[in-house]
């Protein structure tokens, strides 16, 4: 068999990444996001190992994802779908028992008409993506919804104005649903303090060993690791290049290491001159531009290096955060995109 990139989800981490979260929500229910099979690392088996954690409310984005969910969790944890109710998907929604997360006038009314049920509403309070406005939610006075929700746009920047202006607005249009229980933080927005918990909180990322703001924490456990083996270990001499477009040249005698994983595994593109993996705890920067298939690193210093050893690019010696911050995006891009040909495995501390 041709060598394949490695994908290790720790599902033990995952739950203790919930229980610290718990312990920081501080009487708030941590509601776990698994939207895009729970942010490429897996959606089912992450969500039974959180079940067994505590978890009882989930979040999807899609219809679709939220019937597979149900399907594979069945009739206990209640179930979010954040697109809401769009035109003719009320029926499905009914059928598998899922709550639909209300963005506008014309879906409150789409689901009322369908017969209704369990449901939130999204209110808009700044970030003018979905939700129904402040206005428009006076005009929702009366109906019964379970939870009014929001989401901040600058969590990740503790100190910007838009997290206190949006915490004002949220708190008047909440008020208009006394009966309804209230969330405004995700993940990072659960770190900007008690006033941002309320009653249930969407936790995504740092599930799944992303840092608050974007940033290693000692608090977050490292949950998915990511490793390639070497093909090919190569003598580059003084005035040799590498890559495509011959971006790097060697000033020195280089040991260079040809890994099997490029741009059509998830490692970013971008990610060249800044990325770099690691070889028994060693740091190797990477030489040139990766490929679809292959990318190359120094390994000069590392005595370990030799085809068939494994390379992490993401994991505990190379934090997601930090991978992604060299390759110029965000931990959710990241893991997202790293891709289905990589071999899978979970490891667990407790069976299903």
């Amino acid at each position: 068999m041709s060598p394949a990139s490695r994908l290790t989800i720790d599902l033990a981490a995952v739950a203790a990444n919930y229980s610290t979260l718990t312990r920081e929500a501080a009487g708030a229910e941590v509601a776990p996001v698994v939207k895009a099979d729970g942010y490429g690392l897996g959606a089912i088996p992450l969500a039974r190992r959180l079940t067994r954690a505590g978890a009882k409310r989930f979040f999807v984005a899609r219809l679709s994802e939220g019937i597979r969910l149900r399907q594979a969790l069945g009739g206990g944890p209640v179930i979010h779908v954040l697109d809401g109710c769009p035109d003719g998907a009320a029926p499905a929604l009914h059928s598998a028992k899922l709550d639909p997360v209300l963005n506008s006038i014309e879906q409150v009314q789409a689901w009322r008409t369908s017969g209704g049920g369990p449901a939130a509403l999204m209110i808009d309070t700044g970030l003018n993506r979905l939700g129904v406005s402040a206005l428009e939610a006076h005009s929702l006075v009366g109906q019964p919804f379970d939870l009014i929700m929001s989401h901040l746009a600058c969590a990740d920047q503790p100190a910007h104005p838009m997290n206190r202006l949006q915490h004002s607005r949220f708190m008047d249009a909440a008020a208009l649903f006394p009966n309804a229980r209230r969330s405004l933080a995700a993940s990072d927005g659960l770190f900007l303090g008690p006033d941002f918990t309320f009653d249930v909180v969407r936790t995504g990322i740092c599930l799944y060993g992303g840092g608050p703001q974007g940033a290693p924490d000692a608090r977050i456990k490292p949950v998915a690791t990511f490793e390639a083996p070497i093909l090919q270990v190569r003598e580059i001499g003084p005035g040799g290049t590498v890559g495509y477009g011959a971006v790097f040249t060697a000033d020195r005698p280089i040991l260079a290491a040809v890994v099997a994983a490029g741009y059509a595994d998830g490692v970013l593109r971008a990610a060249s001159p800044k990325a770099y993996a690691s070889l028994a705890g060693r740091a190797c920067p990477i030489l040139g531009r990766l490929s679809m298939d292959l990318t190359v690193f120094d390994v000069t210093d590392c005595p370990d290096a030799h085809p068939g050893a494994m390379m992490e690019l993401i994991g505990r010696h190379i934090p997601v955060d930090a991978a992604a911050e060299a390759a110029g995006t965000i931990a959710y891009e990241l893991l997202v995109r790293l891709a289905a040909r990589a071999e899978r495995r979970y490891l667990d501390d407790t069976p299903w």
